[in-house]
């Protein structure tokens, strides 16, 4: 059991997506008190409440946007994961106002809600795609972890601790690129590739919510946590789902999506320059000076940096047997198999 979260009460937003579905067994499994699922869609919650059948688990119709539901979801709550936001990196291009207004603004409105009815500890869910942002989607998600910081400068030794976790890909998650390849190979069809040579980090579901339970429970207002992960590239991915499906290992490449970039970056070398290395993770503290530089022109920061970034073209690369390993440790994967089985000796 987790001393940290057991028989707390605690609000996680966007409650219905895969992180949510997957922090709330975890929490439920460890003797939360309660779990307040916060989401816009009703009817996934009507899914999700008739899945668990578990009466700590309250279910909350609202938007990060809206500041009185927030508020109202917040009261008497210890801990808060914020996983809501617009992550579709295309979609955000096409409508990047409507990603300020979920991604910065409702995150901000999440903040000030926890702040106010003294919630613990908030921690605040990010992305890759953050670090050197080219996409709207990367550059909201940005703007949200300088909204966290700005908060630890602006509150220092405040009774909320608002911290980060950034991740890459999360495999399996929903709205990626693996349920669609294997939705592809299931109908026939080759999957569709944008770059097989784009590279990208991996980890599961388990993994990123181990980092959000050492967020709540060791983080300083502020902090950054990432998660160090192995990388692989997409045609690689492909290869290696095509040799778990025993099919032939083709795909079409359809070219790069709008605001994609070839590989993505987890830690800055600036931000490694201040880091500090927890094995499995890096800490990130905030920068808590103030605007007053002057006693800092000549002392400076002594000592040298990184000589580049942590991505995920210099991140360890999976081959394709280890990909092959990997996946199979999803249960969503080896479910899509033994659904397979019985067709294959039929």
């Amino acid at each position: 059991m987790n001393p940290t979260t057991a028989g707390r009460r605690v609000l996680i937003t966007g409650g219905t997506g895969s992180f949510g579905r997957t922090m709330t067994r975890r929490l439920l499994d460890r003797g939360v008190g309660e779990v307040r699922v916060f989401s816009r869609d009703e009817a996934k919650q009507d899914v999700m409440r008739r899945a668990l059948g578990d009466e700590r688990v309250s279910y909350h119709v609202g938007d990060v946007r809206d500041y009185d539901s927030v508020e109202r979801a917040c009261r008497r709550v210890d801990f808060v994961f914020h996983a809501a936001a617009l992550k579709q990196v295309p979609s955000c291009e096409f409508f990047p106002l409507e990603a300020v207004r979920t991604n910065v603004l409702g995150s901000a409105n999440l903040i000030e809600a926890a702040t106010r009815n003294g919630v613990r500890s908030v921690v605040v869910l990010s992305t890759d795609k953050a670090v050197h942002p080219i996409n709207a989607m990367g550059l909201t998600k940005a703007i949200m972890e300088k909204v966290a910081q700005a908060h630890a400068r602006a509150n220092p030794g405040g009774g909320t601790v608002v911290s980060c976790v950034r991740y890459g890909n999360v495999m399996y998650s929903r709205g990626s690129v693996i349920p669609l390849f294997i939705e592809q190979i299931k109908a026939g069809a080759m999957p569709t590739v944008t770059n097989p040579a784009m590279t990208r980090f991996l980890m599961s579901l388990a993994d990123s919510v181990e980092l959000v339970e050492h967020a709540f429970a060791h983080a300083r207002a502020g902090d950054i946590f990432v998660r160090k992960a192995a990388a692989c590239a997409i045609g690689d991915l492909v290869v290696a789902l095509c040799q778990l499906f025993d099919v032939p290992a083709k795909y079409d490449v359809i070219g790069v999506r709008h605001g994609e970039k070839q590989h993505e970056t987890l830690a800055s070398r600036e931000e490694l320059a201040r880091a500090e290395d927890f094995g499995d993770f890096y800490r990130v503290p905030v920068d808590a000076r103030d605007l007053n530089y002057a006693a800092y022109v000549t002392e400076g920061i002594l000592g040298g940096r990184p000589a580049e970034d942590f991505t995920s073209a210099n991140a360890r690369r999976l081959t394709v047997p280890e990909i092959v390993a990997l996946l199979r440790t999803l249960p969503e994967v080896r479910a899509e198999l033994a659904l397979r089985e019985p067709a294959l000796t039929s």
